[in-house]
């Protein structure tokens, strides 16, 4: 491949002592001081750590010289399956239809609207323009007003998650030169459409603030409407599907707390439905004075459904209306006039649930496949209706959009994926087994192979997992992964602990002092997949990104010789000194989900014991790709880089280790639907090189 040597990183030791216990981390240097600028302008990053992380794009680039032709094909391979002038199906709002479409060629896409009974479409925004000539642009919310009159829209142009929002006028498609920086990108309007609401962020990156603002008005007058003081906890806006309330939410990832303000009386106080308690979340919707409430108060662990009036929102009023049950997870919910639509799931599957709010009768939406993923959405902003729309897919099918009458049972088939270079489902396999684990635990995992692929144990399989934060991974279809089925790789899924697959018991075992339970049951997948005759050992490319680049961490200590090649991106490695410094963005309101080692010991122990960074060993290691974002304020640029550092130190034999820090990007990578494909294949084309497949085929 080359015989350019891999770059060394300097040892500059940093002791420190928590709990009487001493750590000394040689590579703390890599951890720019002044990082919150560097959120602001990349270029304020201290001249080392640049030629660093440029020395280690230098070699990545080199050693993955000779993949560049396989690269450039998977590229125009994927690009291949996306329909260029794609858009979505329209959602329908008193006399328009509002959508998103794409023009031929284009990274970005234009918000259009056409009157709802027919006519000449006009562009809102046209994204791609404002994006041109920008080395980043990533486009947040674009929301228009009640009155049809206005668009407010942001756009982060660093990759740091900081947005600039915009106030356009629709009658002259003019922005009005006023700018708010440094928002989370949100935005809802109050029913008068002469105000709107959004979420600054604090100095540590934190939303943390609500503001209202006045059209026509200064930004610096905008009035605060809500502080959260507690930095575990971050702040966010919404809006009632009725539109009658706009609904500001305090949460971590344990607890929630809701506030409701009048939408057509913008200017009135936020009113407080329930307390926060620790460990209590709820959601809210509304209909007719009733709020309809998903909470897992009163050890509902699954969730459950509350009804109070919006008189007497706190909790001595709710009233159940949808009981709690084990294992049926309630994931969503969303209300109309006469009927209400919840998404939960059970033994790993999703469903869709509805209920007729005058009878109080039920039926679910019925689905064959063996795994699937739904989603539900809004068809129209209208409340008064009874259609919904939801989405599915599976792994062999292209995904297929459909609108719901929830009084008829109708379901109209509005989009189906289209896959411009082909797409025969015919020619896959997919399917759902459950894999035992350590302690007889269960563990679903989604497969999906050409059919002729053989099961013999000579094919590479591609395994990817993430386990966190109760995120579950869905069963849907991807274009992309078509480019390693098609070429002999099995993909398997590990839906393991710390997601909520199987309820939030299983993100429950997967989290805190049970945190372990994620790393075994993705090790004992690989186990069983090979005992099985699906693969052989050394024949598993592993993959995870952030919390899934921990697990992939994680696995890579404790099971390296499983494991022929293990993709991480944007990795969260270096946990135990991300918990211990509270000025980091996620840091607060994490300590719920891994534990604070500031305060506790044991916390601290645990997070020790399983800390990719800190449990680097003398050995061998399987080939790994790193990569990061310099802007990304979720996991910092620093964990992956000091981490193939210590790598570098320890490992032993010749396996590769590459790192690739994206310098003007953050944490989803490159924002472009066509750029962001550079990265997969990138990855594909490191695991095709570690796998030994470059050969014409490929």
């Amino acid at each position: 491949m080359t015989d350019i040597k891999p770059p060394r990183a300097e040892k500059r030791p940093v002791k420190s002592v928590h709990h009487g216990i001493e750590r000394v981390d040689d590579y703390a240097w890599l951890r720019a001081d002044n990082w919150q600028e560097v959120l602001r302008d990349p270029s304020a990053l201290p001249a080392d750590i640049r030629a660093y992380l440029e020395a280690e794009n230098a070699y990545q680039k080199a050693v993955m010289a000779g993949t560049e032709a396989l690269q450039a094909r998977l590229f125009e391979e994927m690009k291949g399956r996306i329909r260029e002038d794609d858009s979505s199906v329209p959602v329908t709002d008193g006399p328009f239809a509002y959508a998103l479409r794409y023009v031929e060629g284009a990274q970005h896409p234009r918000i259009v609207r056409t009157p709802r009974e027919g006519g000449e479409e006009e562009v809102l925004l046209d994204a791609d323009a404002e994006a041109r000539g920008r080395e980043f642009f990533s486009l947040g919310a674009a929301e228009h007003a009640p009155d049809h009159r206005w668009l407010a829209w942001s756009a982060d142009l660093k990759g740091s998650e900081y947005y600039d929002l915009h106030i356009r006028d629709l009658q002259n498609m003019q922005d009005t030169g006023t700018v708010i920086p440094e928002t989370d990108g949100s935005i809802v309007w109050a029913e008068d459409s002469r105000h709107l609401f959004y979420v600054r962020l604090d100095e540590n990156h934190r939303p943390s603030r609500v503001f209202r603002h006045r059209l026509g008005t200064d930004p610096s007058e905008d009035v605060l409407v809500y502080e959260e003081k507690d930095p575990g906890f971050f702040v966010s806006i919404g809006k009632t599907t009725s539109r009658r309330f706009i609904v500001i939410d305090a949460h971590d990832h344990e607890t929630s707390e809701v506030r409701l303000i009048d939408a057509a009386v913008p200017t009135s106080e936020p009113v407080l439905v329930a307390a926060r308690e620790k460990g209590v979340e709820y959601d809210v919707e509304e209909a007719h004075g009733t709020l309809y409430i998903r909470t897992n108060a009163d050890d509902a662990e699954d969730f459950k459904i509350v009804m109070a009036s919006v008189a007497t929102p706190g909790r001595e009023h709710w009233r159940d209306i949808v009981g709690h049950r084990q294992g049926r997870l309630i994931l969503s919910h969303m209300v109309t006039s006469g009927h209400m639509a919840r998404l939960e799931r059970e033994n790993g599957l999703p469903a869709i649930v509805i209920t007729d709010l005058h009878t109080g009768r039920e039926h679910e939406i019925a689905f064959s496949e063996e795994a699937y993923a739904l989603g539900l959405s809004a068809a129209t902003r209208d409340f008064d209706t009874t259609f919904i729309r939801f989405t599915y897919s599976s792994m062999t099918t292209p995904q297929r959009v459909y609108d719901y009458d929830m009084a008829s049972r109708e379901r109209i088939l509005r989009k189906e994926q289209q896959v411009p270079s082909g797409h025969d489902p015919s020619q896959y396999e997919t399917r759902r087994i459950f894999v035992p684990a350590h302690d007889g635990e269960q563990i679903p995992v989604t497969l999906l192979w050409r059919r002729d692929t053989p099961l013999d144990g000579s094919a590479p399989l591609w395994l990817y997992g993430y386990g966190a934060y109760g995120i579950t991974i869905p069963a849907a279809f991807s274009t992309n992964r078509l480019s390693l089925v098609d070429r002999g790789f099995i993909y398997a899924i590990a839906h393991v602990r710390g997601g909520k697959d199987k309820g939030y018991r299983w993100y429950r075992l997967g989290k805190r002092e049970h945190k372990i339970n994620t790393f075994r049951d993705f090790i004992s997948v690989a186990e069983h997949l090979v005992e099985e005759g699906y693969t052989s050992q050394g024949r598993i490319m592993a993959h995870g990104g952030s919390a899934g680049g921990m697990l992939m961490g994680a696995v890579a200590n404790m099971a390296p010789e499983l494991f022929g090649g293990i993709v991480a991106e944007v990795p969260f490695v270096d946990v135990l000194s991300t918990m211990l410094d509270p000025t980091l963005p996620l840091t607060p309101p994490e300590w719920p989900e891994w534990g604070n080692p500031i305060e506790s010991k044991a916390d601290y122990l645990n997070i020790a014991s399983y800390s990719p960074y800190d449990n680097v060993k003398e050995q061998a290691y399987p080939a790994i790709l790193a990569l990061a974002g310099l802007t990304d304020p979720r996991v910092t640029y620093w964990e992956p880089a000091k981490w193939v550092a210590r790598l570098r130190e320890k490992k032993r034999g010749d396996s590769l280790l590459l790192l690739k820090t994206d310098m003007g990007a953050g944490h989803a990578g490159k924002p472009g639907r066509f750029d962001h494909l550079r990265d997969v294949a990138l990855v594909y084309a490191f695991g095709l090189m570690v796998m030994g497949m470059l050969d014409d085929r490929t």
